[in-house]
């Protein structure tokens, strides 16, 4: 009787201790898979250091040359995204340079993160960098003849392509032509191809663009009601993005009808046709005398200016289509959506010239 307790309880002790033997086993075996798995650590001591090319205790925001370099580290680091100038520069090494264009003195606010798979520590950093006005192009028309087909072409038809204007386009001689150092935009009241009107539209697209500057254009405009003519921009993209995804810069536009008023507007989606983010100016003599028309575009804003006297400046983002590259546009128009404002075409008008006599693009 008591061997047989004694074998029951032996037994017992057995199987309890096989029980814990494979719990241990299997908490053992969970461990060691778990250690399989590499632990994902985030990054730490982001630290963002910068080398302005040219700097020294002179020139203490660099030579002119907007040259950066830039040296990112971070402890667990595999990668960095950084956000300058308004352009998102991906790196796996941190170690890369940019070229600043706007020109003149400008500080920049930097902003940069530290990767490792979905783990990051982000910080920032501003610095200040200088740079020099350099010409990137130019147009100073001082070859008699059609205007240099290097750098220009012809939009050519009529209509205005959805602004309902009374002109056709044309690319002849009577309507576009260099002369005398002058780019001249000639337009005629004459039946042609079923229009009351003609004139010239040129641009630059396909030949030239380009994405942050200053550009001066110096030019006097034509007269008469009804006529509408513009100094302005296009994004290289409107062929697949479309109107006004591609974003327009008007950097002059007049109306016959209010003599002397300069507007200046930026189209962009829910800002566009009558709604554009716009402002103007009153100048004299706009018809009679030349006036330098200029705008001064980077990532942060678009400032515009006659006769080097800010009137409006607009908050550029990088939400915004205004953070590519754009082509330029010369055109005169007759009525139209815009034209016709303040008492349509004078039934009087038989021709005018819109003359240009310098185009200057910076950096």
């Amino acid at each position: 009787m008591i061997k047989n307790i004694f074998l029951s309880t032996y037994s017992h002790l057995i199987k309890i201790n096989l029980f814990l033997f494979f719990l241990i086993l299997g908490c053992s075996s969970s461990d060691s898979a778990s250690s399989n798995t590499p632990m994902v650590i985030t990054p730490s001591n982001l630290v963002i250091n910068t080398e302005i090319v040219g700097a020294n205790a002179v020139n203490i925001n660099g030579d002119g040359s907007g040259v950066v370099n830039f040296n990112l580290s971070a402890i667990n680091a595999t990668s960095y995204s950084v956000l300058v100038d308004g352009q998102t520069i991906n790196s796996t090494t941190g170690i890369f340079s940019y070229t600043f264009t706007g020109s003149g003195t400008t500080t920049y606010t930097i902003l940069a993160s530290a990767y490792n798979g979905g783990q990051f520590v982000s910080g920032s950093k501003t610095i200040t960098v200088f740079v020099g006005s350099n010409l990137l192009w130019s147009d100073e028309f001082n070859t008699d003849g059609a205007p240099n087909t290097s750098s220009w072409s012809y939009d050519i038809g009529a209509g205005g392509w959805g602004n309902n204007e009374e002109q056709y386009y044309t690319n002849r001689p009577e309507n576009v032509i260099v002369q005398g150092g002058l780019l001249k935009i000639k337009t005629i009241k004459e039946s042609y191809l079923g229009s009351a009107y003609t004139s010239a539209r040129i641009l630059t697209k396909g030949k030239f663009s380009f994405k942050y500057g200053k550009v001066d254009i110096y030019a006097k405009l034509p007269s008469g009601g009804g006529t509408w003519p513009a100094l302005w921009m296009l994004g290289d993209n409107i062929s697949t993005a479309g109107w006004p995804a591609c974003g327009e810069i008007d950097i002059m536009e007049h109306i016959g009808n209010q003599l002397g008023k300069i507007h200046g507007t930026l189209h962009h989606p829910g800002h566009s046709g009558g709604n554009g983010d716009t402002s103007t100016v009153d100048i004299t003599n706009v018809t009679t005398q030349f006036h330098l028309y200029t705008i001064d575009w980077r990532a942060s804003y678009i400032k515009f200016y006659v006769d080097n006297v800010l009137f409006y400046t607009f908050s550029n983002s990088s939400s915004l289509p205004f953070n590519q590259n754009f082509f330029l546009i010369f055109n005169n128009a007759m009525g139209g959506n815009f034209g016709n404002v303040g008492g349509g075409i004078d039934p009087n008008f038989t021709a005018s010239t819109f003359e240009v006599d310098y185009v200057r693009v910076y950096n």
